[in-house]
């Protein structure tokens, strides 16, 4: 019996990646506008019905990942260890994404994908980048809710908006210079990396 979640998780994990990869292709072969929910159930081969017990709707097929990025890295704040400086925090929660790209190439392919169509698409970028700000905001007041008398709101403000700033922009770069989903998620992390050196050196307490 205790096989039996594990199992059950793997094939929703299955159904999940079969809609995103059909969504994406016929995203790209039709057109985001052209293309239905209808269309993307049966390509998947599952009935609308299961499909939006997976997503509310086909912009939410592009954006889900965001949404579980940003879950686990509230998860991962509020967690904050005794030893742990803002920075340090910042660090690991951000690190626990790149990590999840790093260790499954199917979910990093998609990422690749997803970021190249949200860009080709107007009401998607726009969408993408209230998306961005949002997750700035809820991770910047965690970080100062955990952090209060090191950083006020500005500055953990400013701390989330450099690191995830730099990750963001680094990623686009490295898709439009032609990188592969890895090469991606590495550019990501190497200007995460970059930004976090900078926030260190502001918020380590004077002697």
């Amino acid at each position: 019996m205790g096989e039996v979640p594990g199992l059950r998780e793997r094939k929703k994990l299955r159904t999940r990646h079969a809609l995103i990869a059909e969504a994406l292709r016929l995203f790209l072969e039709k057109g985001y506008e052209q293309t239905t929910v209808s269309e993307i159930a049966m390509a998947a081969d599952v009935s609308t019905r299961t499909f939006f017990s997976y997503f509310a709707s086909k912009e939410e097929v592009l954006l889900y990942n965001a949404r579980e990025n940003l879950d686990r890295t509230l998860r991962a704040v509020a967690e904050r260890r005794s030893d742990e400086s803002p920075a340090d925090l910042l660090a690991r929660a951000v690190g626990l994404v790149f990590t999840t790209f790093a260790e499954d190439a199917e979910v990093a392919r998609e990422l690749a994908s997803i970021n190249q169509l949200v860009m080709s698409v107007p009401s998607l970028r726009a969408q993408a980048l209230l998306l961005l700000f949002d997750t700035q905001r809820q991770l910047a007041d965690a970080l100062h809710r955990v952090c209060p008398d090191e950083l006020d709101l500005i500055e953990a403000s400013a701390a989330v908006g450099a690191v995830i700033g730099a990750a963001k922009l680094a990623g686009f770069v490295s898709l439009k210079r032609g990188d592969s989903s890895e090469e991606m998620v590495e550019a990501c992390r190497r200007a995460a990396d970059i930004a976090l050196a900078g926030v260190r050196a502001v918020t380590i307490p004077e002697p």
